[in-house]
């Protein structure tokens, strides 16, 4: 069992599309997504890429959860979603997975 702490981003693309992933090193993972081949096949081609919101969640269960709920959101509310940069709470409470109990993450 991992450890680590995980983090919900989104990307930005030239086309203004947002991009939600999931990982345990934003900065890394956004270099993939620029430079690798462990990109997003959906990212590619649509750079320059910019990080326009990242929040640390918790485990890597609570934050796929959270991770696919944003991906459901709407073009406006992914937008919202990086207007107000909410905190970690905050985007759970938005997402409805506030009540998942603290063991959990």
């Amino acid at each position: 069992m991992s450890s680590h702490s995980w983090f919900l981003y989104l990307i930005r693309t030239r086309q203004g599309a947002l991009y939600a992933g999931i990982t345990v090193d934003v900065k890394k993972r956004l270099s993939e997504h620029k430079h690798g081949k462990r990109g997003a096949k959906y990212l590619r081609a649509k750079g320059p890429l910019q990080l326009v919101y990242a929040v640390e969640v918790g485990n890597r269960s609570l934050t796929s959860k959270a991770e696919y709920r944003v991906k459901r959101l709407t073009k406006s509310q992914k937008e919202n979603v990086v207007a107000s940069a909410p905190s970690r709470d905050e985007l759970l409470r938005y997402l409805k997975l506030e009540t998942i109990k603290p063991e959990e993450q």
